[in-house]
């Protein structure tokens, strides 16, 4: 844990990365297990407006977003087509998340996405696996589907029992956010195998280096109960703590 009150590092991962020769830290901050109940403006502002800093960019996971929308859709409630069921058996499975690999997940892909655009993007997925290439399927389908979380073993409950969709209207949302705290804001889909920034609260902000600072995704995948943290340039910290004052030494009387 850092010894600044508020953030934390979680295990097996490193504060600061250097990116194009700047170090940047990467603070994470836990929250309470965050469901639809909850405005994302209002978890945002409790948890990490209170150590923000001019210049600071907040950065929130997709699937925090995503559950305070509605979008986590239980297992029990979901009911593949036969398509579905056939479709999954052709995902890669990796250690890092289920993606589309199970029935359920396939099947929310197809509402999401459409079947015409999924079944396209499976047969253009087909043909690059001849050519030793991978990646299309998602290219093609988009990002609805990319962010489609399936329950794994490693899961924060209750969301073991969930399929969660991507966030809707993430510029909105990223936008709104923005506005309340004062700081630049993303919506961020980064797991242990890749990353993609899905919403920005302003079209001038660098996504592709976002994605650089955030590779290692600090914030974890398992039961870290951290999703959000904040990017801050590591020199502005130090410029800071060598400007704030000495507390004054109060004589005693």
């Amino acid at each position: 844990m850092s010894n600044e009150v508020g953030y934390v590092v979680n295990p097996e991962k490193n504060e600061t990365i250097t990116v194009d020769g700047i170090d940047y830290r990467r603070l994470c901050i836990k929250t309470h297990v965050i469901t639809d109940a909850d405005n994302i403006i209002d978890v945002v502002e409790k948890y990490a407006a209170p150590y923000v800093q001019q210049g600071d960019i907040v950065f929130i996971t997709e699937k925090a977003v995503a559950c305070t929308q509605k979008r986590a859709i239980p297992m029990k409630d979901i009911h593949p087509r036969p398509l579905a069921r056939f479709l999954c058996k052709f995902v890669l499975k990796t250690p890092y998340g289920i993606g589309l690999g199970i029935p359920e997940t396939m099947e929310m892909a197809l509402q999401e996405c459409g079947t015409i655009k999924i079944l396209f993007a499976a047969a253009i997925s087909a043909i690059g696996k001849l050519f030793g290439k991978r990646g299309w399927f998602y290219n093609i389908a988009g990002y609805k589907a990319r962010s489609i979380d399936g329950p794994c073993e490693f899961t924060l409950p209750p969301y073991n029992h969930y399929v969660v969709l991507g966030p809707a209207q993430p510029d909105k949302v990223a936008a709104e956010i923005s506005d309340k705290i004062g700081v630049a804001v993303a919506i961020t889909d980064i797991n242990d195998l890749e990353g993609q920034i899905l919403g920005t609260s302003s079209p001038q902000m660098d996504r592709d280096l976002l994605v650089k600072i955030l590779k290692d995704n600090p914030l974890g995948q398992t039961n870290e109960q951290t999703p959000m943290g904040i990017i801050r340039k590591a020199a502005v910290q130090e410029m800071v703590s060598q400007e704030e004052p000495e507390s004054p030494v109060q004589e005693n009387e």
